[in-house]
């Protein structure tokens, strides 16, 4: 029985060429994330939340971005930013600012030395990518990829508040 006290729907199994694609899916998810983590830890000391978040900086117009902004679009949660923002702290790549325009609000900052990390990291970090992913795919893949992804995460994040646009 449903909330409704109705009877329960009965459950919507994957067929088999769901299922092989769900359990493909779910080993990439997986996978791809801790390869390119090991990547990133072997040559750069670096996590691959850390590289996102000198990534997304070096990417934002001043090298700075709201630590909100920086959640968003590396698709953590604030407290995870906070902890990874911390961490590039220690280190000297990132400074975290009051927002004067809002005294709680903060920005991450990318220092000088956080800019030469991502622009010495980002180079072994984009041939792990093209290694991993894209060298397998031909180019109808590439754009097959981009609109499947799409989809999945307009159900996952319909309101885009954490999958900021590339573009």
């Amino acid at each position: 029985m449903d909330e409704q006290g109705e009877p329960a729907a009965p459950p919507r199994w994957l067929d088999a060429d769901e299922r092989r694609a769900w359990l493909k899916l779910a080993a990439v998810v997986t996978l791809l994330p801790a390869a390119l983590d090991s990547q990133l830890q072997r040559d750069a000391d670096l996590t691959l939340t850390g590289y996102m978040v000198l990534a997304m900086l070096s990417e934002s117009s001043h090298g700075r971005l709201r630590m909100s902004e920086v959640a968003a679009r590396t698709n953590s949660s604030a407290p995870r930013v906070s902890h990874v923002v911390r961490k590039l702290e220690e280190r000297g790549w990132v400074r975290r600012e009051a927002d004067p325009a809002d005294g709680r609000g903060q920005f991450a900052v990318l220092t000088a030395e956080g800019r030469d990390k991502i622009d010495g990291t980002a180079p072994g970090h984009v041939e792990a990518v093209r290694r991993l992913v894209f060298d397998a795919l031909e180019d109808e893949d590439v754009a097959a990829l981009e609109q499947l992804g799409g989809r999945v995460l307009t159900r996952l994040d319909p309101h885009s508040r954490f999958t900021a646009s590339a573009d």
